[in-house]
């Protein structure tokens, strides 16, 4: 057996009440003036956060967007050099963090991230930025956070609908890693350790938001999950959900949730050793099937009309996908890619 596992990881704090080392973390990492970055509906979480580290807040930016917007980073940019500030710490989801990697890019300056959902872009070096209508991501060391707090005590107050959606994102990271040319058996065992993880929580979740256990586990499942996807690279289900999401500005965890199952169902008769960790680790035959049923049955949406797409413009998104050849398991085919568009538009089973 012939592997290599090189982990690209930032040191990480799990627990229950773990937001209390947020004081000596950044003692750790010699931060002074911090910018605490949060979406402005997340600004309630961002002033707790800064309670526990005053005296090192420069200021706070509340601006953060979905699918981080090349004006938004442009205006954060700005104020962070007004501020003199030698860090940042990201309190929140995906399009928090996102941004927080986009200054990081930028500025070389370190990231202290809180994820509050399960979107798991802290733990990879992988950033995203929309400009005219075009969504560009790549990686670079430098937005990998140097510490990320998961405190479960935080998602505690994340909607089930949000928590449902955020979670199947989560597992859409592990899914595509398990084909990805550069899994490994470490790798595998996260990824199926994640996967089962969330699975099992969503449901818990979905019933019984309060449940500190189904939390923790959820946030484990996404650790795990984001994990795997900062060491290996991405094939068609992210490639298709960042032209869906960037270009027609479809919302980010639901259009994963929607998209994942049809394109493991794309790719399902190229990866046999894949489809196989993954019955093992959701416990059933049709992986593809088993998580379009997860999202359907937890009350996720599973078709992109219900998210605001139009169907005129499928076209143009089977267009834009065939334009820009990636390596997947599966060559990419004009015909089935504007199939598997269809059945996601109209919200139908997965089909290989």
């Amino acid at each position: 057996m012939n592997f290599v596992h090189d982990p690209l990881t930032p040191r990480v704090l799990f627990g229950p009440g773990v937001l209390q080392a947020l004081p000596s973390e950044l003692g750790r990492l010699g931060l002074k003036r911090v910018l605490v970055i949060s979406t402005l509906e997340q600004r309630g979480l961002a002033e707790l956060v800064s309670d526990h580290i005053s005296e090192r807040v420069a200021g706070f930016f509340d601006r953060a967007t979905m699918h981080v917007p090349a004006p938004i980073v442009e205006d954060a940019v700005s104020m962070a050099r007004d501020l003199g500030i030698d860090g940042y710490v990201a309190a929140g989801g995906g399009s928090t963090i996102g941004l927080a990697k986009m200054l990081a890019l930028q500025s070389s300056l370190p990231i202290l991230a809180i994820p509050t959902t399960y979107a798991g872009s802290e733990m990879t070096s992988i950033f995203g930025i929309t400009e005219s209508e075009l969504k560009r991501t790549g990686r670079d060391k430098r937005v990998l956070p140097r510490t990320v707090i998961y405190d479960p005590e935080l998602t505690l107050s994340l909607p089930s609908s949000i928590s449902v959606t955020s979670g199947v994102n989560a597992i859409a990271h592990a899914v595509e890693g398990l084909y990805a040319p550069e899994i490994n058996p470490i790798l595998s065992i996260m990824a199926q350790q994640g996967i089962a993880a969330l699975a099992k929580a969503i449901p818990k979740i979905r019933i019984k938001p309060a449940d500190l256990k189904a939390r923790s586990d959820a946030l484990y499942g996404a650790w795990m999950c984001g994990s795997v996807l900062g060491n290996v690279s991405m094939a068609l289900h992210h490639k298709l959900c960042h032209t869906l999401g960037g270009t027609f500005n479809l919302p980010h965890a639901e259009t994963h949730t929607i998209i994942l199952p049809h394109a493991l169902a794309y790719n399902s008769p190229a990866i046999p050793t894949a489809i196989k960790l993954l019955q093992e680790a959701l416990s059933i035959l049709d992986p593809a099937r088993a998580l379009y049923d997860l999202a359907k049955s937890n009350g996720a949406p599973v078709s992109l009309r219900s998210i605001g797409m139009k169907e005129a413009d499928l076209g143009r998104a089977c267009d834009l996908v065939m334009s820009a050849q990636y390596p997947n398991p599966r060559p990419l085919e004009k015909r089935a890619i504007a199939g598997l568009l269809r059945r996601a538009y109209f919200g139908q089973t997965p089909q290989p």
